[in-house]
């Protein structure tokens, strides 16, 4: 007996600094009503205590694999399956431990990326209620990942960070949560096919799409190199305890300013408490990487078919737009999700940025013209088609359904214009969907005519053509005429009413304010006016285009800002004395008109 305490106290000892069996356990990804991607070789991965054996069960097939590394990572591989709504179980198995998994189904697995207007609710949207009423689509699944903003890449989702606990099936209970662009794109497609359909919910409220690019990829380009060696430099001189008692410091001033009673003053932190993500360099959504590191690249090894994107809020500020850095990125972000997924077929559709601001009229026009979101929605366009593989990527106009807000509401439409685009292209389905490009562009006279290679009119049937603005060589910009030339080569038939004889793929475009015309651009605006339709169809706008090389100011240096808030203030002034000049002339030739029509009265 007088060694029983002894002998405790070594066994205690010993299991103190014995080391820890690390835990069987998958990637967080995987979790029971789970789609995975068909017709794609299907890995599984995880963990266990390191050169254990790791026996995986999946549907009537089964591989081992050893777990190896300081980590214990293990994986195994199975042969690609055609889609199957039949449920199956996935069980795992490593010294004595199981995990089991059921009703997982084969089919076609789309993420969900960008910033709030993507992560933006079913419920909270438009036309919501009636759409989750009717979600009774048990082969459509979700996974939603939280804000897990990291400065370095991740290999796991942690618990914390799964807001939907896991996949699940839809229901008109948990549809209400599903993105509602994602909800609407993946319930047409899912109906379409009668496959399983999984969406992957990433989406993280005010991303910069700096934070959304794979953080290998920044090496590839000088801009994005420049631009990462600034945030590494940030980090290096960062430091969290100061940041935090700094700000501390102005919560205390804030609060004895407003009289706040001395026991409900903010308590000093310790280290680094109180600090947000926001706060941190590498770690803040608008840094280099860092939603991608822990929100989407986190699961890079599980196959998918593709990536429906929607953002550009935070990069679409005055001071803060950088147009040719966000065509670089969006270029990089695509070639990354490609690289990291290993399939360059990874189909890409973006909708353009959509948040809306006061509606640009006839009564405004030249004011909204001065638009970094319209640079911001140009450069989401040739940045996606500089990623190339156009077959299999889309650039979605979204400008004419918007409403004045952050977050408009209108989110159904957005998602069913990507589910026309992903049926039409991706799934060769019959169902309509299409594009147009500016072919030429001819100034004749006074006038500029431009070259479709798709008809171009408004799916109203209206005469009249909106959102075209035109410029000389000044630059300045005064809102325009545009109408379709006479079937025949009679340009002077702009002033006539258009018939069914035009040539609805020219369009031509003029202003008596300009006589000697050289650049024009249509719908170009935060919330642009604009009414042409590709082939006059209601959901495929034309999009937002110029033909000038008037770009936004914009330095290499990413530490300069060329756009100051003086800048921004004569750039608005210009665009107001625009304005007032073209109603004053309106006026005049009004009153011309008065007096012709009362001169031929008498």
């Amino acid at each position: 007996m007088k060694y029983k305490l002894p002998i405790l106290l070594f066994a205690l000892i010993f299991a103190l600094l014995a080391p820890a069996v690390a835990e069987l356990k998958t990637h967080s990804i995987f979790t029971s009503n789970m789609v995975l991607q068909r017709e794609k070789p299907i890995m599984i991965w995880g963990w266990a205590e390191t050169g254990q054996k790791v026996t995986v069960q999946f549907g009537k097939e089964s591989a081992e694999a050893t777990a190896q590394g300081e980590k214990g990572r293990w994986e195994v591989t199975f042969p690609s399956r055609a889609a199957s709504s039949d449920p199956l179980t996935l069980k795992v198995s490593s010294g004595g431990e199981t995990v089991e998994m059921d009703n997982i189904v084969i089919g076609d697995v789309w993420v969900m990326n960008g910033q709030s207007n993507m992560a933006w609710s079913l419920d909270k949207s438009k036309n919501g209620d009636i759409e989750s009423l009717q979600a009774h689509q048990p082969l459509l699944r979700r996974f939603k990942i939280s804000p897990n903003e990291q400065a370095s890449p991740q290999d796991d989702i942690p618990a914390n960070k799964i807001a939907s606990g896991g996949w699940v099936e839809t229901t008109p209970d948990t549809a209400r949560k599903h993105s509602a662009i994602g909800y609407a794109f993946a319930s047409r497609i899912q109906r379409a096919l009668q496959i399983p359909v999984g969406i992957i919910d990433n989406a993280r409220g005010g991303a910069s799409i700096e934070s959304l690019v794979p953080i290998h990829k920044f090496d590839d380009h000088p801009l994005a190199a420049a631009y990462k060696a600034q945030v590494d430099a940030r980090i290096a001189a960062f430091d969290m305890e100061a940041k935090a008692l700094e700000k501390w410091e102005r919560a205390l001033q804030r609060a004895k300013s407003r009289g706040v009673a001395e026991e409900k003053w903010p308590k000093k932190p310790e280290g680094g408490e109180g600090l947000r993500s926001w706060d941190i360099p590498g770690k803040s959504p608008s840094d280099a990487g860092s939603c991608y590191n822990g929100m989407f690249g986190v699961f890079k090894g599980l196959n998918i078919k593709g990536v429906l994107f929607h953002q550009g809020y935070n990069n679409a500020m005055s001071r803060n737009c950088r147009p040719e850095r966000y065509r670089v990125l969006t270029d990089l972000m695509v070639e990354g999700w490609r690289e990291d997924f290993k399939d360059p077929d990874v189909a890409v559709g973006i909708i353009g940025f959509c948040a809306g601001s006061i509606a640009q009229t006839s009564d405004n026009f030249e004011v909204w013209t001065v638009s970094p979101g319209a640079y911001i929605r140009e450069s989401q366009r040739l940045g996606l088609a500089d990623a190339g593989n156009t077959e299999r990527t889309a650039f979605l106009p979204a400008y004419d359904v918007q409403i004045p807000g952050l977050h408009p509401s209108k989110k159904r439409d957005h998602g069913t214009r990507a589910a026309r685009w992903a049926l039409n292209r991706i799934y060769k389905q019959r169902v309509n969907w299409d594009s147009a490009e500016l072919v030429s562009k001819e100034v004749k006279g006074d006038t500029i005519v431009l070259t479709f290679d798709k008809p171009v009119i408004p799916d109203d049937m209206s005469v009249r053509i909106e959102g075209f603005s035109i410029a000389g060589e000044d630059g300045t910009f005064y809102k325009a005429y545009a109408t379709w030339p006479q079937k025949g080569g009679n340009d002077a038939g702009r002033w006539k009413t258009a018939n069914k004889s035009f040539e609805n793929k020219k369009v031509i475009v003029w202003s008596p304010l300009v006589e000697q015309p050289v650049a024009v651009r249509y719908a170009w605006a935060r919330n642009p006016l604009g009414n042409l339709k590709v082939n006059g169809k209601a959901w495929s706008p034309l999009h937002s285009f110029r033909t000038d090389e008037w770009d936004w100011p914009e330095s290499e240096d990413p530490e300069v800002n060329l756009v100051s808030r003086g800048t921004s203030r004569d750039m608005n002034n210009a665009a107001a004395a625009a304005l007032a000049f073209r109603k004053a002339e309106e006026a005049k030739r009004a009153v011309e008109i008065m007096q012709r029509l009362e001169n031929l009265g008498r």
